[in-house]
């Protein structure tokens, strides 16, 4: 009877220990010019090209996420806001730094609407 709550103390405090590496930090601001570009792509293509599509920057950096196939890598995550007519985007851009160089590997657009 006393053994199921100390395996269970035991798995709480291990717990912890298991998000330490997902610890929160800062994305950089190196990709930011590149995510205003991109984001201006994304929005032209979710739009259909509407001419009224505008992105504006600059990209605002916000915590970094960890690979999902390589928990010792982790991806910039830089977010920039669009508009097209009365209807606002939020965009979130993926990077992983390479030396100098900006690799998007995901992007995301959401319609920022209350339904």
């Amino acid at each position: 009877m006393t053994r199921m709550p100390l395996t269970l103390a035991l798995a709480l405090l291990a717990v912890p220990a298991l998000g330490a590496h997902a610890a929160t930090k800062p994305s950089s601001n190196a990709c930011a010019a590149d995510a205003v570009i991109q984001a201006k792509k994304l929005l032209a293509f979710h739009t259909d090209d509407d001419d009224r599509a505008e992105v504006s920057g600059p990209a605002k950096p916000l915590p970094s996420i960890v690979n999902p196939a390589n928990a010792k890598q982790r991806f910039d995550v830089l977010e920039v806001w669009g508009y097209v007519y009365k209807g606002q985007y939020r965009m979130r851009l993926e990077y992983y730094r390479l030396g100098n160089d900006c690799v998007l590997m995901g992007q995301e657009i959401l319609e920022h609407a209350s339904l």
